[in-house]
């Protein structure tokens, strides 16, 4: 018998979620914004205000994902993808065009809708992988939520130290990466995501939980990779280039785990032909025969009654809800400052003395991505152990993020070094842990249009906390400068916009208190029915 490779094979599978990694790990080009925003600054001539709306018009992106989501439920993963990748293409590749020279600046107007274009193009991309795999992969979804957006975060440091590692920092060829890579890592996950039966049995997800955690591994060395590159001053041109190298083979390091498995099907073929054929279609018989029975169960509970918390909503019946308004006003708090942050970094650095600002964008980037790891794995944990309710994870960083705030408010030496990290790891946080609480709490049926109406919150808080807050106080202590922009120079210039963020976060805290406590029993739920499954699967060994 020949090796399947089908994808509702295990190694189908595993291939599809290696390529729903590559699309993560080129998925975080929007917050790549202050790479070249002190380029497109100068070449329109514009005040810090007008940038900072330029970057709300990225992020406004977002708030037209609302589309990916209503499409989650009607189109395949792979033209979900499709239309996320053409859209980027065509909104990046604008911008490469003005910023190359290659055109002439364009109205403002103009620049708003590409960039508004290329915001959106990743809502498409992430709105497929994750709705996609949390469902493949449901028993583990703190975990694989962790790892996808854990790569998203990694994505600026991969496409910023690339770009610096083969162009110098050009910001054309900077931006000409952003327009190309996607489109190209897209397609190939095309032909292998697609959304299949989770596992069931107990050995089934222990084998999950396994490759999981060389995926983790892999990611957390790419991650200490790309900081040793960062940490370690300027380079020569051949060592960078075996930087890149180096770089492209450990994104290609998941392969091998499809790979292994792969091996081992081609074994077992030759050994045991009738049995493998046996276990190859009759538990996704079964798996579709108990989904569907899980489906008519739900459909008919609804039909009586409105859905509890932790049961499955309509994207109605979940903004009805206190908890849904509780999480998004929480995750309005963390992502809204953090994205104020992440978009005016360039300028923060500028304003505080430093040349090069690409160091900060990188720190933000890798400690995001160990905030979105690490606390996806943690928050997995506790909850197979204690039932901790997922939301005080959040509250965590919610405290942790105004400390850094603080920090960056009192603008001693090394405070942006501080910042930038305290903020990467907490915005991280409230990305990873955010994405499986919503999907717990109203359900997986209807997850593509919640997820997209949480992640509104990013095109709300850019124009809250960037836009207005700190395009309006910056440009209030700026000084004129002859091409008819601004500049400021000095800790004045963000003292106020931190503290105030310092004070929002608070609040955040507050209501994710609220939330943990609100939810405690969906979480005691959960737990008890893990451990009873658990449990029965030793009785029966």
């Amino acid at each position: 018998m020949g090796v399947k490779l089908s994808p509702a094979s295990p190694a189908g599978k595993w291939l599809g979620l290696v390529t729903a990694v590559w699309v993560q790990a080129i998925s975080g080009n929007n917050y790549t914004f202050s790479n070249y925003s002190d380029a497109l600054k100068t070449l329109m001539g514009l005040t810090q205000l007008q940038l900072n709306s330029l970057s709300v018009a990225k992020d406004a992106g977002k708030a037209f994902g609302i589309f990916a989501g209503l499409a989650s439920d009607r189109l395949p993963t792979a033209v979900i993808l499709l239309i996320g990748s053409v859209e980027g293409f065509v909104g990046y590749g604008v911008q490469w065009l003005v910023v190359s020279g290659r055109i002439q600046p364009l109205p403002y107007w103009a620049m708003c809708i590409f960039l508004c274009m290329g915001g959106n193009s990743t809502t498409w991309m992430n709105t497929a992988i994750l709705v996609t795999c949390i469902r493949n992969f449901r028993k583990n979804r703190g975990t694989v939520s962790g790892i996808l957006k854990g790569y998203v975060g990694l994505s600026t440091a991969i496409f910023t130290d690339v770009c610096s590692a083969l162009f110098a920092d050009d910001p054309a060829k900077f931006l000409i990466m952003l327009t190309v890579v996607p489109l190209v890592v897209c397609l190939s996950a095309m032909l292998f995501l697609r959304e299949i039966p989770p596992s069931k049995t107990a050995t089934e997800e222990g084998e999950e939980t396994k490759f999981f955690g060389v995926i983790n591994v892999i990611a957390v060395v790419i991650a200490v990779y790309l900081l040793a590159f960062d940490v370690s001053g300027a380079h020569g041109r051949l060592f960078s280039q075996f930087f890149a190298a180096i770089l492209l083979i450990l994104l290609a390091s998941p392969l091998l785990i499809p790979i292994y498995l792969i091996m081992r099907n081609f074994v077992s073929s030759h050994r045991e032909s009738a049995d493998v054929e046996q276990s190859a279609t009759e538990p996704l018989l079964v798996e579709a025969s108990e989904v569907e029975k899980e489906v008519e169960a739900v459909v008919a509970a609804a039909e009586k009654r409105r859905p509890v918390v932790g049961e499955e909503h309509t994207i109605s019946e979940a903004m009805k809800t206190a908890d849904f308004w509780i999480l998004f006003g929480s995750f309005l708090c963390g992502v809204g400052t953090g994205l104020s942050v992440i978009n005016n970094l360039g300028q923060m650095g500028l304003a505080l003395g430093y040349a090069d600002v690409s160091i900060f964008v990188s720190l933000t980037s890798i400690w995001g991505f160990f905030g979105r790891i690490l606390s996806g794995s943690v928050s997995e944990y506790f909850i197979k152990r204690a039932g901790t309710p997922r939301p005080v994870w959040n509250a965590a960083s919610q405290i942790l993020m105004a400390v850094g705030y603080v920090v960056l408010a009192m603008a001693m030496p090394g405070s942006l070094y501080v910042g930038s990290v305290v903020v990467g790891i907490c915005y991280g946080v409230r990305l990873a842990v955010t994405v499986p609480t919503a999907s717990e709490l109203f359900g997986l049926k209807y997850f593509g249009l919640i997820y997209n109406i949480l992640i509104l919150n990013l095109p709300l808080g850019s124009f809250l906390f960037s836009g207005l807050l700190a395009g309006l106080l910056y440009d209030a202590q700026a000084t004129s400068t002859a091409g008819g922009g601004n500049t400021c120079i000095g800790a004045h210039c963000y003292r106020l916009v931190f503290v105030v963020m310092a004070a929002v976060c608070v609040v955040g805290f507050g209501l994710d208190v609220l939330l943990s406590m609100r939810t405690k029993s969906v979480y005691t739920k959960i737990y008890a029915s893990r451990k009873c499954k658990k449990d029965s699967s030793v009785i029966v060994q």
